[in-house]
Parts: structure tokens; C-alpha cells; sequence
């Protein structure tokens, strides 16, 4: 039972860092920015390869506090938000198709190790990183397809940089995907473990 409990709380911090990817894509298509740290934990998470636990490769459960609220209230109902579920739906199904083509993954694995320097010298959120990211996702990922459609102030969607951005984002997010499966995680979670999911949730928060 333990052990059990144990995997439910790492595939909950999974889709909460999935979640928290997702709610700053959103923040930077209507707003033009995002909130820096919540960011930050996003992107270093695609720079700990091996950490000890799951809640480790976002730093710490704290870290995760705004996916965690997002997911309780997708679960949940209380602030069910469509576009985040449509992002999120799309991202499995992309998780899927990464995941069937390793050498795709091995190319990212090591993109990631040449930029890890660069992120340790100038931090995660320094614009020369996400514009770096947002490439790697744009090679490596963007053709897997079908593409993640993306609603925001058209003002914002026109600028490279912050494209880039959400691209970076989009990284960080599909990176949480690949724990969930990783941890044993199915459609069937939102079947039969929803309730299970929220509690754990509110128990993280």
C-alpha cells in the first residue's frame, strides 16, 4: 500500500509540473510574460537527468505549488479551464509518438547536455536559454506533429522571442509527460483515480 501511495504521489507531481508548464504558456500568450520562478523550476526540471526522486527534479514539492492548485481544480471541476486541457491532451498524445521514436529522444537528451552549462552559468530563465530550447523544440518536436495550437493576444504570438518562449515551455511540459508514463501513468488515472489524484494533490499543497 505504501509503495502504491508512493507512485500516485509521483505521477500527481508529474501532471502538476505538466500543469505548471501549461499555465505558463498561457501567461505568456495573453500577458506577453510569465511569473519568473514558477518558470524557472519548469525549465530546470529538462536539466536534472538524474535526481534522486520525482519531487527533486522541480527542486522540491513547494516548487510545485501553482501546478498542483491547477490540477486540483482540473480534477476537480471547481476551475476547469478547456484550453488547458485541450494543451494537455495534445502533449499526451505527443508523448507518444516522442516516445516511439528514441533517436529523437537521444537527440534532445543531448541538446539539453550541451545547453546544462549555459543554464548553470546564466540561469533558467535568461532569454539566450528559452530562445535555445524553443529551437530544440521546434526541430526535434514541433515535426512529430499534429502541432499545439496555442490561443493568446495575437500581439504577443507575432514575436519570436516569446514564441520561443512558449516553445521552451512546451519542452518543460512534454519532459513531465514522459515522467508521468515513465511512473507507470495511463489515461485510465483520469478514469478511476481522479478523486485519489486530488486528494493526493490537496495533501501535497
Amino acid at each position: 500500500m505504501g509503495r502504491m501511495s508512493e507512485s500516485l504521489n509521483d505521477r500527481v507531481l508529474a501532471l502538476a509540473g505538466m500543469l505548471q508548464a501549461i499555465r505558463l504558456v498561457q501567461q505568456m500568450a495573453d500577458n506577453g510574460q510569465a511569473e519568473t520562478r514558477p518558470l524557472a523550476v519548469c525549465i530546470e526540471s529538462l536539466f536534472r537527468f538524474d535526481a534522486e526522486s520525482t519531487a527533486a527534479i522541480f527542486g522540491s514539492t513547494a516548487d510545485l505549488q501553482p501546478g498542483l492548485r491547477r490540477l486540483v481544480a482540473q480534477l476537480d471541476g471547481s476551475g476547469r479551464d478547456p484550453m488547458q486541457t485541450r494543451i494537455a491532451m495534445s502533449l499526451l498524445n505527443l508523448e507518444r509518438r516522442f516516445m516511439k521514436l528514441p533517436g529523437i529522444a537521444i537527440a534532445v537528451r543531448s541538446e539539453l547536455e550541451v545547453l546544462a552549462p549555459q543554464c548553470l552559468a546564466n540561469g533558467p530563465t535568461h532569454p539566450a536559454l528559452l530562445t535555445r530550447l524553443g529551437d530544440l523544440y521546434a526541430t526535434q518536436i514541433s515535426p512529430l506533429g499534429p502541432k499545439v495550437l496555442i490561443q493568446g493576444n495575437p500581439v504577443y504570438l507575432s514575436q519570436p522571442a516569446l514564441v520561443g518562449e512558449v516553445r521552451a515551455c512546451l519542452l518543460a511540459a512534454l519532459r513531465s509527460v514522459v515522467l508521468w508514463r515513465q511512473l507507470g501513468g495511463s489515461y485510465w488515472d483520469f478514469v478511476w483515480s481522479r478523486r485519489a489524484m486530488v486528494e493526493t494533490a490537496q495533501s501535497l499543497m
